[in-house]
C-alpha cells in the first residue's frame, strides 16, 4: 500500500505543479510552439508527397528497404514534427533557461520514441501483433520518459491476491500476456516455415506431412509457454493446481475434444485418411482437404465443406475411394428389346464407354448381359476412372448420353414404356381374380349429384 500512496503522491504533486503552470505564461508559449510544429509537420508532409512522386523513386529497390522507405513516408508528418521541436528546443535553450523549455522536450521525446517503435514494429505484417507491439512499446518509453516507470511497476506490483500457491498480481497478468502473445506469434511464423519446408518435400507422404507440422507446432507451442512462464518467474510447480483443474474439467465436459484430438492422430499415424483422399462416410462423399485437430473438412462437389469430427471416422465405416489405389470402378444398368442382337448391344456400350475421355483404357471396360427380363435384356457396363474428385454423377451421364448415341446409331432399340392405361390393363389381365369380361366386373357407382 505504501507504494500505492507513493504513486498516488507522485500523480497529485505532478498535478499540483502542472495547475500551477496553466497559469504562467511560459507554459502557454510552450502550448503554441508544440502546435506550431504540429501544423508545420503536417503541412510540410503533404508538401513533400505532393511534390515528389516516392512510388516511382522506389520501385526499384529491394523489398526490405522499399517497406521501410514506406513506412518513413507513412510518419513523415511526425517526423518533421520532431524536426521542428528539436530546432525550437534548441533555440528555447539558447535563448532562456532549460525549465522553460521542458514541455518541448517532453513532446520531441515522446514523439521520438513513436517514430522509432513504428518504423521498427511496422515490419510485423500482422496487424495485431504490431498494434500490441506498438502500444506497450511506446507506453513503456512514455513512463519511462516521464520518470513513472519504476513507481508503477511497483504499484503494479504490490497488488495481488493468492491463488493456489501463486500469487497473480496486475503487473505479472500485463507481462505474461504480452510476452505469450508475442511468443505464440514467433513461433506461428516458424509453424509457417516449418510447414512449407514439409509440404515441399517429396519424400513424405502427405499424412506424415501433416502428422509432422501438427507435432512441431505443439511442441514449439509447450516450449513457448514453459519460455514465458520461466521468464516472469512463475515457479511451474505452482500450476499443480491448474493442472489438477484441467484434468477435472477434461473428464467431465472435454471428452470429446480429447477424443477427436486423438482420432486425429490416429488418422494420420495409420494412413488410413490422408489429405487429397476421396471418401464417403454417412451421408457425406467428396474429397479430403484440412486435417485440423478437431476435425476433418470434406469438400464437396457441390461447393460446400463439411466439417466432420475425427472420431466419427473412427467410430463409423468410411469408404475411402483412394487408399490403396487412385483406380475407381463404376457402372452403369441399361436394357435393350428382344428384337435387338445383344451382341451387338455389348460392342455398342464397350465403344461407348471409351469415347469418354475421363474413362480408362486399361483395363478396358466390360459390358455383361445379367438378365432377360420380362420386357427386355439387362445389362451392365462397367468402366474404370482414376480421378473420382472430379465427380461421378457427372462421368455417368457422358456414358449413358454415349450409349444413347452409339445404341442407336447400331440401330439397338431400348424398350419404351407404353401408355399407363395399357399397363393397367396388363397389371389387371394378370391378377386372378380380375374379372375376364366387362360384363362380370362391377357396376360402377351411382354418383350421388343429378346428372
Amino acid at each position: 500500500m505504501d507504494d500505492v500512496q507513493q504513486i498516488g503522491g507522485t500523480i497529485a504533486d505532478a498535478l499540483h505543479t502542472v495547475g500551477r503552470e496553466l497559469i504562467s505564461p511560459r507554459l502557454l508559449l510552450q502550448f503554441a510552439l508544440i502546435f506550431i510544429a504540429g501544423v508545420l509537420g503536417t503541412v510540410g508532409a503533404k508538401l513533400l508527397r505532393n511534390r515528389i512522386d516516392f512510388a516511382a523513386l522506389l520501385a526499384r529497390w529491394p523489398a526490405f528497404l522499399h517497406k521501410f522507405a514506406d513506412l518513413t513516408i507513412a510518419n513523415l508528418g511526425t517526423i518533421l514534427f520532431v524536426l521542428v521541436l528539436a530546432f525550437e528546443r534548441a533555440l528555447m535553450l539558447a535563448i532562456t533557461w532549460p525549465s522553460a523549455s521542458y514541455l518541448i522536450g517532453v513532446a520531441a521525446s515522446l514523439a521520438t520514441a513513436w517514430v522509432v517503435i513504428a518504423l521498427v514494429a511496422g515490419l510485423i505484417r500482422n496487424q495485431f501483433v504490431y498494434r500490441l507491439v506498438a502500444v506497450s512499446a511506446w507506453a513503456i518509453a512514455a513512463l519511462s520518459i516521464l520518470d513513472l516507470l519504476n513507481p508503477t511497476t511497483e504499484a503494479l506490483g504490490s497488488i495481488g491476491i493468492v491463488f493456489g500457491g501463486l500469487r497473480i498480481t496486475p503487473l505479472l497478468v500485463i507481462k505474461t500476456t504480452v510476452l505469450l502473445m508475442l511468443t505464440l506469434w514467433v513461433t506461428n511464423a516458424i509453424g509457417d516455415f516449418i510447414d512449407r519446408r514439409l509440404k515441399a518435400s517429396t519424400d513424405l507422404t502427405p499424412s506424415i506431412q501433416v502428422l509432422m507440422s501438427k507435432l512441431v507446432r505443439l511442441l514449439l507451442v509447450g516450449f513457448a509457454v514453459v519460455v514465458v512462464l520461466s521468464t516472469v518467474g512463475i515457479d511451474l510447480s505452482a500450476l499443480a493446481f491448474f493442472t489438477g483443474a484441467i484434468g477435472v474439467g477434461v473428464g467431465l465436459g472435454l471428452q470429446k475434444i480429447v477424443s477427436n484430438l486423438v482420432s486425429g492422430i490416429i488418422l494420420l499415424a495409420d494412413k488410413s485418411i490422408k489429405p487429397g483422399d476421396v471418401i464417403s462416410v454417412g451421408d457425406h462423399f467428396g474429397r479430403v482437404g484440412n486435417m485440423g485437430a478437431r476435425y476433418t473438412s470434406v469438400d464437396t462437389r457441390d461447393g460446400r465443406e463439411y466439417l466432420i469430427p475425427n472420431e466419427d471416422f473412427i467410430t463409423q465405416r468410411v469408404a475411402n475411394w483412394t487408399y490403396s489405389s487412385d483406380l475407381v470402378r463404376l457402372y452403369v444398368k441399361f436394357n435393350t428389346t428382344y428384337d435387338s442382337d445383344p451382341r451387338k448391344a455389348i460392342d455398342a456400350a464397350v465403344t461407348a464407354a471409351l469415347s469418354i475421355e475421363r474413362i480408362l483404357k486399361k483395363p478396358a471396360p466390360q459390358c455383361m448381359l445379367t438378365a432377360f427380363g420380362a420386357t427386355s435384356i439387362e445389362y451392365e457396363l462397367w468402366f474404370w476412372i482414376r480421378d473420382p474428385a472430379a465427380g461421378v454423377a457427372n462421368v455417368k451421364s457422358e456414358v449413358l448420353l454415349a450409349l444413347w448415341d452409339t445404341l442407336a446409331s447400331e440401330g439397338v432399340n431400348i424398350p419404351k414404356p407404353g401408355p399407363a392405361r395399357v399397363i393397367y390393363e396388363l397389371a389387371r389381365e394378370d391378377e386372378p381374380d380380375a374379372p375376364k369380361d366387362q360384363s362380370d366386373a362391377p357396376p360402377p357407382p351411382r354418383s350421388p349429384f343429378p346428372g
